[in-house]
């Protein structure tokens, strides 16, 4: 009896020590904000851009152009959908989280695109309406995908650290809402009324930076050895 007390007690320390030499070397793990917490965050760190910016804008003609219903419209709703995005991919980031979310930036979107398309309209019945040349375009086309990056690369850091279960779909929802910031802080710069080939070429910018979201912040978003999903 005595010789099986001494074995038990003899592996009850041993596990002890185990369990010590396991756990000792370890640091306490900081609990992340709430989704919506960090979402104000990088949508703070977007207006902060903005701001920065702003010196260099024109604001009289941003005055002039959101005196139109259609383009004061277009650019709330841009604004709405780079929230809205942003919020969608915090919350389906953390695991457990209804993907319900993905849903949340559908509207806004919807209503961004349509409003931009009534100002192609809008060219068609005033021919008189300012029309891009190549460099404004290309111009709008670089700014879109330059203040994209940052604001994309700022929110894959922010939603790497939840270790997202669907690294893609998270991905591409960043990218949306990177876009749509981009697209809001276009406004003051934007020298005319949207056009036909205007709107493709920001829809071409908005689907390159979603599409590059999605592959390589999917990438940055996936574990060590777990596929992308």
């Amino acid at each position: 009896m005595a010789v099986s007390e001494s074995y038990g007690q003899d592996r009850g320390g041993k596990h002890d020590h185990l369990v010590e030499s396991l756990v000792g070397g370890l640091a306490p793990v900081r609990r992340l904000p709430p989704p919506s917490l960090r979402a104000v965050a990088w949508f703070a760190a977007a207006l902060g851009l903005g701001i920065l910016l702003m010196p260099m804008a024109d604001m009289e003609g941003m005055r002039t152009r959101m005196s139109v219903p259609d383009l004061r419209v277009a650019a709330l709703a841009a604004v709405l959908t780079a929230a809205t995005a942003a919020l969608a991919a915090f919350q389906i980031s953390v695991p457990g989280r209804s993907l319900r979310w993905v849903l949340l930036p559908v509207v806004p979107a919807i209503l961004w695109i349509g409003a931009s398309g009534l100002g192609c309209l809008r060219g068609i019945v005033a021919p008189t309406t300012d029309i891009p040349g190549p460099r404004e375009v290309e111009s709008c086309f670089v700014f879109l995908i330059g203040v994209s990056l940052p604001l994309s690369v700022l929110l894959v850091v922010m939603l790497r650290r939840a270790c997202p279960l669907r690294p893609n779909l998270t991905a591409a929802l960043g990218g949306l809402a990177a876009a749509a910031a981009a697209a809001a802080l276009l406004v003051p710069f934007h020298p005319h009324d949207t056009t036909v080939t205007d709107l493709l070429i920001h829809m071409l910018a908005v689907g390159a930076v979603i599409g590059l979201n999605s592959l390589a912040g999917g990438r940055l978003l996936t574990g060590k050895g777990a596929p992308p999903r």
